[in-house]
């Protein structure tokens, strides 16, 4: 009776014992960051009020992360990967630790806390991501990244509203505290279960530099690498600006959650319907149709005064987006690394590759925040600059439009996913913006 109710929610697939630990693990990550990481821009501009320091902390982050990327692949290929995913829990516990620690010194420490975020989000990612790679198989691809999505909202929905309400309940910082140490005990859990899973061992040589070059000799490989840089312009800004935004109109870190628990909820609904309709054959489309409506949403919230209202409605626009671009654009993805050169054997390094082209944009996208921030008044300079690094995710559809494959040929077909939520998710991911 159980295993057919099962079977009418995710439909016919077969879910193995790796696959459900590797969702677990990554769902607790995803309540984990849902219910710290959503704070963590804020808790940092409580204490000084400035938009420069919250991005200096994101600078670091995001310059950090392709440094970590690289020396987890190289890790992964001669250490097992899953004690690489535990490094990466561990990185981010130790975050965790640290602002406890400092407590209200911690923006003394940007930079410092930038990097060690960026170290943890690099190897958990890079781990996460081969893990997938490995246990999924093309009949379960799009369903991966479809219940990972749905995981993520469902974190999404009750983590930040939770956080929101405790910490308006407690005096001066009590309240940051009790949830980071929160998170801190939920990133235990990860690592123990993920002693549960297969060790996987790796073996050869890590070609990073061959990687790179084989976007001269794979259109697929080039077209989509570029598709990712520009992902990450729009994330590298957006993931800070937009929860910043909703605590300047309110005052009140429960209308961050109450942000959190409106978009996540429609994304939940959204990330289920997408998974059980897309197919192979509609891929570009949605990428397209979800790209245009992401950029249309800007405009809601650059024009005219600034409003909760108007954050709200920008939430649940671009949560019914987000889901449209990123389970076919993830799954395109890695169906172009699947069929890529040594797809198998570099699986690694594919990763590590694409990483760097999503953090170069975000690398870029907060320089050019930090400049804007410099150089013109924060009223006028910001909302132009959101219009222009905005553009990011529907450019991606000018890159993926080129990409085809040739039937029965290019090798095996392999697929690992990372999902984002939207605007102002802190997952760390391509996330992430989920």
């Amino acid at each position: 009776m159980n295993k057919v109710l099962v079977k009418k929610v995710i439909g016919d697939i077969e879910v193995t014992r790796d696959l459900k630990l590797l969702l677990i693990i990554g769902g607790l990550y995803a309540l984990s960051i849902a219910l710290s990481n959503t704070f963590v821009n804020v808790y940092l501009w409580k204490q000084s009020g400035e938009f420069v320091d919250i991005a200096l902390y994101n600078l670091g982050s995001v310059v950090m992360q392709p440094i970590a990327f690289i020396l987890a692949g190289k890790v992964a290929k001669k250490i097992d990967r899953v004690i690489v995913l535990r490094a990466g829990v561990i990185a981010l516990a130790i975050f965790f630790s640290t602002v406890l620690f400092l407590g209200k010194n911690a923006n003394e420490y940007l930079i410092l806390l930038g990097v060690l975020i960026g170290t943890g989000f690099g190897f958990y990612w890079l781990a996460f991501n081969v893990l997938t790679f490995e246990i999924t198989e093309p009949e379960t691809r799009d369903f991966f990244n479809g219940f990972l999505g749905l995981l993520t909202s469902f974190a999404g929905m009750i983590g930040p509203i939770l956080s929101g309400f405790i910490i308006t309940r407690m005096e001066q910082f009590t309240g940051y505290t009790i949830i980071f140490t929160i998170s801190l005990s939920l990133f235990v859990a990860a690592v123990l279960i993920s002693f549960m899973l297969k060790r996987r061992s790796a073996e050869g040589q890590f070609c990073f530099k061959r990687i790179l070059k084989e976007r001269k000799k794979n259109p697929n490989w080039r077209q989509i690498t570029r598709a990712h840089f520009f992902q990450g312009l729009r994330e590298g800004t957006f993931v800070f600006v937009i929860v910043v935004w909703v605590y300047i109109a309110t005052g009140s870190e429960l209308a961050i959650g109450t942000y959190g628990l409106v978009a996540s909820a429609t994304q939940f609904v959204a990330y289920y319907v997408i998974t059980r309709i897309i197919k192979p054959t509609f891929r570009k489309k949605l990428i397209l149709i979800g790209g245009l409506i992401l950029y249309g949403a800007i405009f809601i919230i650059v024009l005219g005064e600034l409003t909760f209202a108007k954050l709200i409605t920008y939430g649940v626009v671009v949560s019914i987006a987000y889901p449209m671009l990123l389970v076919p654009y993830v799954s395109l993805t890695f169906d172009v690394i699947g069929k890529g050169w040594k797809a198998a054997e570099m699986r690694v390094e594919y990763i590590v590759v694409r990483e760097l082209f999503v953090n170069s944009g975000r690398i870029v996208s907060v320089l050019a925040f930090l400049a804007t921030v410099t150089l013109f008044s924060e009223e006028r300079g910001i909302p132009i600059l959101l219009l222009v690094l905005g553009a990011g995710h529907a450019v991606i559809y000018f890159f993926v439009r080129h990409v085809h494959f040739k039937e029965n040929k290019g090798g095996e077909s392999y697929s690992f996913a990372r999902q984002k939520g939207g605007d102002g998710d802190p997952s760390g991911g391509s996330g992430t913006s989920m």
